[in-house]
């Protein structure tokens, strides 16, 4: 009989536990986490038991839909051609998953003709007698995956103009009802690698592939772009453009609408509106967005100079333009976080009025509502607080900032299951995010989940060590990779990251935080005390309200020597609550 793989969310193991034992006694092998042994690689053996089994059978619910685990694990069946989907609830599976057909499983165990179902699907998928089950009925659908474009300028920090340009160019063709894009995260995971284009359609199941390059030199910009058949491998289109920089915009449009052109889907007339919409109409306030965004995101988080770089360039974006909304609600976001911060910077502007200004240009941005959420926590207003945050989620679920900041509010708040929702989104939207790697991992340990400890160590450290290699001074990548070395019983290793990041950045509270709570949580408590004396010496109220409600540390909370600090910082701050 078969191999099954069975895919699910750690809330619906008494369903998978069932439907483990039905399949089981129907002859089939069946796989799950709980027979993982002691001492074996998480994440290797999940690698090698997806490879192996004949089916992969997804247990989509409310709360699978939301786990990236799941997604992932879901994904590798579908590129395959092995998925087959079962319904726990009601719940529509993610996108990219709601054009397969899910078994409905919602009265099981009592209702076992939904055990016959799934046999008959098994038994259909392994003998290739029935394409239906893992083939998408609009599998004419156009579907296109935009690789990162090559940066060709000669300088590597001139990587944020062409990585800006792929994502624009992502975001245009995502407008086209008719035509299914992979996601960035998706695509860019490919950035800087050797790509063999049929390989990437087959796994990606998509029927093109667009690649391209981006060459700035002055005022000048030479964009190539090539859109090649996933299955065959043949060019459908080609063109090089040389412009002005001046005449980006309608460069952008022209590549758009060339590309729906040549994969002859249709284009509605408020499609094409949409993507020759802009946020601002003057290449250099562009130019200096893309810069910004570049460094809030790759920037060293927790040193309050990637704040202050990303404030300086959207102001200058803003003075040139000022009427470019996503420039103010960047600005608004990097106010926000050097106001309230780790390292929060008293006195500093909280974003809010850059936030207001750029919702009144443009108030479909999610991202403008961050900074008045945190404002609103700030002050105690819990209430209004969510409320940005769910008019944020309502505009866009699927943004990289508001994920963050509505996991930061809600871990905040000890809403430890909400937060760990977000986190994995942020993670899923955002993979080389390695803070909102560390964070996940802290939400995990507070739920008792020790299971996740492994792979999400292994993913965090994975993020780490890329940037480090390029930035090998980066505190807060320093601090949160010791963590997870630790946990991947490298202690020696984790030692030497610890002493070498403290030498190089003694200052950064946000670095010792985070070693202060993996120590503890560790069972280091003298370690922990120790590490957290010279942060509450220095700080400002900011973290004294996340030490006092973050969970890695309530294995210190009630020892004298931490309540004696936040007696004394509060005394040292004027803090009276």
């Amino acid at each position: 009989m078969a191999r099954l793989f069975l895919s699910y969310a750690h809330q619906d193991s008494a369903a998978a536990q069932d439907l483990a034992a039905a399949m089981t006694e129907r002859g089939h092998q069946v796989w799950w986490d709980r027979e993982l042994h002691g001492g074996t690689r998480f994440a290797t053996e999940i690698d090698r038991q997806l490879r192996e089994a004949d089916a992969v059978v997804v247990l989509w619910s409310r709360h699978s839909c939301e786990s990236p685990w799941v997604q992932d694990e879901a994904s590798e069946g579908r590129d395959s051609g092995r998925m087959v989907p079962v319904g726990l609830d009601d719940s529509r599976p993610p996108l990219g998953f709601r054009q397969y057909q899910s078994i409905d499983f919602s009265g099981f165990p009592a209702d076992q003709s939904a055990t016959e179902r799934l046999e008959r699907a098994i038994v259909a998928l392994v003998d290739g007698a029935s394409p239906s089950v893992a083939t998408p009925p609009e599998q004419a659908r156009r579907s296109i995956c935009v690789l990162p474009f090559v940066n060709m300028s000669g300088e590597a920090e001139q990587d944020y103009f062409s990585d800006g340009i792929s994502e624009d160019i992502i975001t245009d063709l995502s407008k086209v009802s008719s035509l299914s894009v992979i996601a960035r995260n998706t695509a860019f995971q490919f950035k800087g690698t050797s790509v063999d284009v049929p390989t990437i359609a087959r796994k990606l199941r998509v029927s093109h592939i667009l690649e391209g390059s981006v060459r700035k030199s002055g005022s000048r910009v030479r964009i190539t772009a090539q859109l090649i058949d996933g299955a065959a491998g043949d060019h459908v289109w080609a063109e090089r453009y040389d412009r002005d920089l001046t005449d980006i915009f309608a460069l952008q449009d022209e590549i758009s609408e060339a590309i729906v052109g040549a994969l002859k889907v249709k284009l509605l007339p408020e499609e094409k509106k949409a993507i020759e919409q802009r946020c601002t109409c003057n290449a250099e306030a562009y130019d200096l967005y893309l810069l910004a965004r570049q460094y809030w995101i790759t920037g060293n988080h927790g040193d309050r100079r990637r704040e202050e770089r990303v404030i300086r360039i959207c102001a200058k974006a803003t003075e040139i333009d000022p009427g470019y909304a996503r420039a103010w609600a960047l600005m608004a976001i990097a106010q926000s976080s050097l106001r309230y911060g780790f390292n929060g910077f008293e006195g500093s502007d909280d974003g809010v009025a850059a936030a207001r200004r750029a919702l009144e240009l443009d108030p479909s941005i999610a991202e403008a509502h961050c900074p008045l959420a945190r404002s609103f926590a700030e002050a105690g207003q819990f209430d209004a607080a969510d409320a940005e945050i769910a008019a944020a989620l309502r505009l866009d679920p699927d943004s990289w900032e508001v994920n963050k900041e509505a996991a930061r509010m809600f871990y905040r708040q000890r809403r430890i299951d909400e937060a760990t929702r977000h986190f994995e989104k942020a993670t899923e939207v955002m993979e080389t995010d390695f803070h909102a790697w560390g964070m996940l991992f802290a939400c995990y340990m507070a739920q008792g989940r020790k299971e996740m400890a492994v792979p999400t160590s292994q993913m965090l450290l994975k993020q780490v060590e890329r940037v480090l290699a390029e930035d090998p001074d980066n505190g807060a990548a320093l601090s949160l990779g010791a963590t997870g070395l630790a946990v991947l019983g490298q202690p020696e290793r984790a030692k030497q990251w610890i002493d070498r990041a403290i030498l190089v950045d003694p200052d950064n509270l946000n670095m010792r935080y985070n070693f202060a709570c993996a120590l503890a949580t560790s069972g280091d408590r003298d370690g922990s005390i120790a590490m957290l004396g010279p942060v509450f010496e220095a700080c400002g109220p900011t973290i004294l309200k996340i030490a006092e409600a973050d969970v890695d540390l309530d294995t210190i909370r009630k020892d004298p020597r931490f309540q004696t600090m936040i007696t004394n910082a509060k005394q040292r701050l004027g803090v009276t609550r």
